[in-house]
């Protein structure tokens, strides 16, 4: 008998619809959510993405309730029934551990118990490249990647003898432990290199040299300052042009290209007291990416800023814009400069030019700063070298699951 992507299975093994063996059902959202979400212990469970973990099979709890005059608008699950995700994390089964109440964003599958099948097996299949190949070709072409209960019906599933199913769980358990300790440990790694250049950095920046000196940002720039929007907004923006940073650009030691925006020279020359120069510091100084730093990369110039992010023009001859940039991306200083002024403790919202020119930083000599950036870019590359190994091995890793439930399922197992 072949499978659906015609690959010969072993004798004895069924191909059935999933319609044949689960009942598929939509979940509900009652509406406005948080008009039925309560903090009552008498709540009912309400089972959203971010309660399922990526490297988990199983759904043990929830963060959130509602109340039970919800039930009306959702749909009851219970413990043994599995989940599908039908949108961001696209066809990812899980497997209830509790009962509670599921948005739009699941799909539940009850099993029909008309085939004798076991339930580990099934959450195996259901991750296997064989179901999501089907998904993925039966949901291609649509604006949205859904997944609906009409497609996922439809999907078929290859089903061998209880026995053998047994069999090729207890190779799957076997194999997938040795992988996700192998990936847990890989991703211990990728952590640490990560923190390598992160902990070199606050080394540096959080305990000065006696012999540095000390001066607000005001005495050894140039100049700070923000841009604007042009008048019309993201309408005004244009193909090609001249280069207008916004602060979705600029990441910690990162520029983002793929979003940055173009003006004419009409709309830049408005925006004239914000021409940005080679080696200027970029700094964001408004929203959820409030002090991400980096130096500004020349293949964008010539360019402009709009009010959401501050150039930072430093004295050549008292601190290089590479210091600077190290130092403001440094766990210590991002924290002191987030909380300055505030005597409540509270993060800023915003960071104002006068924050900013206020701002004490410690430096030392310019010959002593060369040294510091050039180990600092020493430990980086190291840093991003270790990285892209680990995230290498991480990837492999998954694929290599992939490769054998993908044999599993088709009885090379």
């Amino acid at each position: 008998m072949k499978n659906v992507v015609g690959h010969r299975l072993p004798d004895g093994w069924e191909v059935k619809k999933i319609s044949d063996v689960f009942t598929v059902e939509r979940g509900g959202s009652p509406r406005p959510i948080k008009k039925y979400l309560t903090d009552s212990a008498d709540g009912l469970n309400w089972i959203k993405i971010g309660d399922a973990s990526a490297s988990n099979k199983y759904i043990y709890e929830t963060k959130e309730k509602i109340i039970v005059e919800g039930l009306k608008k959702t749909r009851f699950v219970k413990e043994g029934d599995f989940l599908l995700s039908n949108s961001m994390s696209f066809g990812r089964p899980y497997i209830m551990k509790t009962t509670g109440c599921i948005h739009d964003g699941w799909l539940v599958l009850r099993d029909k118990k008309k085939y004798e099948i076991d339930q580990n097996f099934l959450y195996y299949i259901l991750c296997s490249p064989i179901i999501f190949f089907q998904f993925d070709l039966l949901a291609a072409g649509s604006t949205v990647r859904n997944l609906n209960i009409a497609l996922v019906s439809s999907v078929e599933i290859p089903i061998p003898p209880i026995a053998e199913q047994k069999r090729i769980v207890a190779i799957l358990d076997e194999a997938f432990a040795f992988i996700d300790k192998a990936k847990e440990n890989a991703e211990k790694n990728l952590a640490n290199a990560k923190e390598l250049f992160e902990s070199h950095l606050n080394g540096i920046f959080a305990n000065p040299g006696e012999d540095w000196d000390e001066k607000t940002i005001q005495k050894i720039t140039l100049k700070v300052g923000s841009g604007a929007t042009p008048l019309g907004g993201q309408k005004a923006y244009k193909d090609s042009g001249i280069s207008l940073i916004r602060s979705l650009n600029i990441h910690d030691d990162e520029f983002k290209y793929e979003n940055l925006a173009f003006i004419n020279e009409s709309q830049a020359e408005k925006l004239s007291n914000v021409i940005i120069k080679s080696r200027d510091v970029l700094l964001n100084i408004t929203g959820a990416s409030i002090a991400r730093c980096n130096i500004v990369p020349d293949n964008v110039l010539p360019a402009r800023v709009n009010q959401h992010v501050s150039i930072i023009r430093l004295k050549p001859d008292m601190v290089m814009p590479e210091f600077l940039h190290f130092m403001l991306i440094s766990k210590s200083h991002k924290e002191r400069l987030l909380l300055s002024g505030d005597k409540n403790g509270a993060t800023r919202q915003a960071l104002t030019k006068a924050l900013i020119n206020n701002y004490q930083i410690s430096y030392p000599n310019l010959e002593t700063q060369e040294q510091i950036i050039k180990k600092t870019q020493t430990i980086k590359l190291g840093s991003l070298h270790l990285k892209e190994i680990y995230q290498q091995k991480i990837a492999a890793l998954e694929e290599l699951k992939k490769s054998i439930l993908k044999k599993a399922f088709e009885g090379e197992l």
